[in-house]
């Protein structure tokens, strides 16, 4: 199939990766870049001087060369953006969140479906081989049954005006939990947050969320922590893994665990037995994993859903759990 010829609307914090990521695929061809911001425009043209600049999204969506967008503006925008792009006939691929609503979410997704057209969502960290490699081995079984998970997306900065730390921080972890277990509903969700530096956007959120065959999940996202921590720690009935985005081995396999044994009851027998509890506390193993970008791997697959047609594994409905776990109270 010939080159996909994409735009991107916004070059802003994470734009620049993105495009970068575009313009390196064989799988696409940058026509045209949009910002409202002179500056940025320039930046585009000092690095990618072939490429058409845009102040508005309006001259994308109306240039009938381009055939998909990626969509990089901020969070409140993305309906807006996502819905022109569809109804002007583009394949699209934006940034999480893909709206701020589960409404809207599943608006943007009846829109793709009736005009055929690909809508996927930049939940980045599915294409990262650290998480695929644990849902490998959550899947297998070979840590037994799950119990709990925490999450930690800690830093000092960078603070947001637009968006709170949950749905700056939290749409990651979120999303890893959702992909780990398949995309499931959760039984229970309660956020708990607090505003320090700016009033109603709160810097600190503990998101606990209940699964069914009682795993517990803690996501625990914050930009006014002295410590950065990008780290999932998985806890199994056999075994437990630490996954940490900072270190240079990102998985660590604990065989440790606590077992219940019985043992003899006062008559000698097992009639009524006596719990006692036996701690295995065994080797630390690092596999070893090729690490591409993640990023590198999001756009192969939006090209590869674009030309067959095959079901985006951050699409709609995936997205829609996700928003649906972040909008609950």
């Amino acid at each position: 199939m010939d080159v996909v010829k994409v735009a991107q609307l916004g070059v802003g914090y994470w734009g620049p990766n993105l495009l970068r990521n575009l313009q390196a695929s064989p799988a696409f061809q940058v026509v045209r870049v949009a910002d409202l911001s002179a500056d940025r425009r320039n930046f585009v043209h000092s690095k990618y001087p072939d490429i058409a600049l845009s102040e508005t999204a309006e001259e994308v969506f109306q240039d009938p060369e381009v055939q998909a967008v990626v969509i990089a503006t901020p969070a409140g925008t993305h309906y807006d953006m996502a819905m022109q792009a569809l109804q002007a006939g583009k394949h699209i691929l934006v940034e999480k969140p893909l709206a701020t609503t589960p409404e809207n979410v599943q608006e943007i997704g009846e829109t793709a479906r009736k005009n055929k057209l690909v809508c996927m969502v930049g939940h980045t960290f599915l294409y990262n081989s650290a998480v695929r490699y644990l849902k490998e081995l959550i899947d297998s079984g070979d840590l037994g049954q799950v119990r709990y998970i925490y999450c930690q997306r800690l830093n000092l900065g960078r603070i947001r005006s637009d968006i709170d730390a949950l749905w700056n921080l939290a749409p990651h972890d979120v999303s890893i939990v959702q992909y780990l277990f398949g995309n499931p509903t959760p039984i229970r969700v309660a956020r708990s947050g607090m505003s320090y530096v700016q009033q109603g956007i709160d810097d600190v959120v503990f998101l606990n969320i209940t699964y069914p065959n009682r795993v517990m999940v803690n996501i625990h996202v914050s930009w006014l922590d002295p410590i950065k921590a990008r780290r999932i720690v998985v806890v199994g009935s056999d075994k437990m893994v630490e996954y940490d985005d900072t270190a240079e081995n990102k998985i660590a396999i604990y065989n440790t665990g606590i077992d219940k044994v019985s043992v003899l009851g006062e008559n000698m027998d097992y009639d009524n037995p006596i719990s006692s509890f036996s701690y295995r506390s065994g080797e630390v193993t690092y596999p070893s994993l090729e690490y591409p970008e993640p990023l590198q791997e999001e756009i192969h697959h939006f090209a590869d859903c674009i030309r067959t047609g095959k079901d985006c594994l951050s699409g709609v409905e995936h997205a829609l759990q996700v928003t649906r776990i972040l909008c609950s109270e």
